[in-house]
């Protein structure tokens, strides 16, 4: 379990195909602390580490994570958010992430507001996603707050420190980022979603 509050960014060093699997090899400042088979935030997608050296620790995603995140479009040199899980003795700054992306959005337009920036998304809203109005969502593991909710867009405000601080400083018009929608309001969107199917009042 996460809160979407990125520590830094790893970057990528190397990736190796084995089949459908992905094998990323990253650096980053804290890597002499991290153990073999803990779990990290790699732009929102939790992944084990597998391997630790000197230079560089290793993840791996399966293929059903490159699906579903922007992993598979990563290259040597890029940026990735990285945050470690919570423990329980930790204040929770942002919200209850849990490192599953629900699917990903492509940033449509980049606003500078006098020191903020204002990032706009769009995202397939077929898959039944949905955001509210101040409401919570992750991109690319970032805890941030919904503004102007739309059907299938939605935007959020970005302060300086974290604009510095992690891979946004790097998204343009075009960029796919990782997207993971709110834990508690899927759960009530699933359940709204069983009694309208089974009540026959689904349209």
């Amino acid at each position: 379990m996460f809160s979407g509050i990125v520590e830094l960014t790893a970057d990528v060093l190397k990736i190796e195909r084995e089949q459908d699997n992905y094998h990323f090899f990253l650096h980053c400042p804290f890597m002499k602390e991290l153990k073999i088979d803990q779990s990290l935030s790699h732009n929102g997608v939790c992944l084990t580490v597998v391997e630790i050296d000197d230079t560089y620790y290793k993840v791996t995603a399966i293929q059903e994570t490159i699906l579903k995140s922007n992993l598979g479009l990563l290259q040597m040199g890029d940026k990735v958010n990285l945050e470690r899980s919570m423990t329980m003795d930790r204040l929770l700054d942002g919200h209850l992430v849990q490192g599953h992306v629900d699917q990903t959005a492509v940033c449509t337009n980049v606003t500078e507001a006098d020191g903020s920036w204002y990032y706009t998304f769009e995202y397939d809203s077929q898959t039944g996603n949905i955001t509210v109005e101040k409401g919570s969502i992750a991109v690319n593991g970032v805890s941030l707050t919904v503004v102007n909710s739309q059907k299938n867009s939605f935007q959020v405000a970005i302060i300086p420190f974290t604009y510095q601080v992690t891979n946004f400083h790097n998204i343009k018009v075009g960029t796919t980022v990782n997207l993971e929608f709110d834990v508690i309001g899927k759960y009530i969107q699933k359940i709204v979603n069983n009694y309208l199917q089974s009540n026959n009042l689904w349209k």
